[in-house]
């Protein structure tokens, strides 16, 4: 359980911030921007979530990838190579799996694209768009976090955000009336 008593400690004062391990990191740091770009997206699926209460089985996936994201932020913030006393908090195949079946579930709904869709549509819609392109934008962190000195983001971690974003593009699809509600991209349309 975690137990927060005090919010501010002042140790960040100095731009830096603690991993799991106890280790300081600048805040600048690729491991430190991975996961507050996997925490901005989780305010983002807050977001969306106040428009998609009408859709209760979405909403309820979406509480899951909420609770998921706090759990990828922790694997984040956990270097591969802790010495830790305890079993670290890691995303597993099994998360990856359930988005897999969430976006084959709401997907068979779906008629197939015949254009690229751009965000909007619904309210439900564009937030959900936004989770895509933030959640994109922390893969490639982490992706890129992978090539850095600063260590490695596991398979599972990086497929589960990589799905995440799969997730976000066929729900948003989902919301507008099952697709038919989409605004399609008219290539050269304003030429």
């Amino acid at each position: 359980m975690v137990v927060l008593n005090r919010i501010y400690t002042r140790k960040g004062d100095d731009g830096t911030t603690s991993l799991v391990t106890g280790e300081r990191l600048p805040k600048s740091a690729l491991r430190i921007e991975a996961y507050g770009t996997v925490d901005e997206t989780n305010a983002v699926v807050g977001m969306a979530r106040l428009h998609t209460a009408a859709f209760a089985d979405l909403d309820a996936m979406l509480a899951r990838i909420q609770n998921d994201l706090f759990d990828l932020g922790a694997d984040l913030a956990t270097p591969p190579d802790a010495q830790l006393k305890w079993e670290p908090l890691r995303i597993v195949a099994a998360q990856v799996e359930r988005l897999e079946a969430e976006i084959d579930r709401l997907n068979a709904d779906l008629e197939p694209l015949k254009s690229f869709v751009l965000p909007g549509g619904s309210p439900a819609s564009a937030h959900l768009h936004l989770a895509r392109t933030v959640s994109r934008r922390a893969e490639r962190i982490m992706v890129g976090l992978t090539r850095d000195d600063e260590g490695a983001v596991s398979r599972e971690a990086v497929a589960y955000v990589n799905r995440l974003s799969d997730f976000f593009f066929v729900a948003a699809r989902w919301v507008n009336d099952q697709g038919r509600a989409d605004v399609l991209w008219t290539p050269g349309a304003n030429r």
